[in-house]
């Protein structure tokens, strides 16, 4: 995927129209697309990298390219440059869960593959944790409540602000917050419960 600097972000109004056109199977949309959501998506994966441990061998430019290889793999049409993000962050959770796991499998004793636990999911001190570990975590939450998950994998790992979550979601930003601030305190119970594989 060809990554072009823009000298200013696109329009809402031109993304969603674009996205319209690509769910509607039109492939010259999608390659206009590609690189007016290329710098967003890379400047969310290097957000979100940077809270990984040191010397990670995740790239930012490798994970935007896997997680939109997934993303044009998928036959959802997009509503919006909100739900195109959405989608976006959870093929970003799937792509960094699928290389903890392989880099857990190469290095057992490391404890897993770690971040930083940031915007507020840790309720003190910034601490590691086990990414494969918030993986379950998310899925046992995912039994009680699907739409908190998605909100984490919006802010968390698709750095979405809460009124850009709010709108994804297609609730209130009052809502978002609340199941925010439900999801960050039951995930840091869950994650201080759960022994380190």
């Amino acid at each position: 995927m060809p990554g072009p600097r823009l000298a200013k972000p696109p329009s809402p109004e031109a993304v969603t129209r674009l996205l319209k056109a690509w769910s509607e199977g039109d492939l010259a949309a999608r390659d206009e697309l590609v690189p007016l959501v290329y710098d967003e998506l890379r400047r969310r994966a290097a957000a979100y990298l940077r809270r990984e441990r040191r010397g990670h061998t995740l790239q930012p430019t490798a994970l935007v390219h896997e997680a939109y290889s997934r993303l044009a793999a998928q036959h959802e049409p997009f509503e919006n440059r909100s739900q195109f993000f959405a989608m976006a962050s959870q093929m970003m959770r799937r792509v960094l869960v699928d290389h903890a796991r392989a880099h857990h499998a190469r290095k057992r004793a490391s404890g897993g593959f770690r971040v930083e636990l940031t915007e507020g999911l840790a309720v003190a001190e910034p601490r590691q944790l086990d990414l494969i570990a918030l993986d379950h975590a998310l899925e046992e939450l995912a039994v009680l409540d699907e739409r908190q998950v998605r909100l984490v994998e919006l802010r968390f790992f698709g750095g979405l602000t809460a009124e850009e979550a709010a709108e994804a979601l297609h609730v209130s930003l009052a809502t978002v917050n609340r199941d925010w601030a439900l999801a960050r305190a039951w995930l840091f119970r869950r994650l201080k419960e759960r022994p380190h594989e």
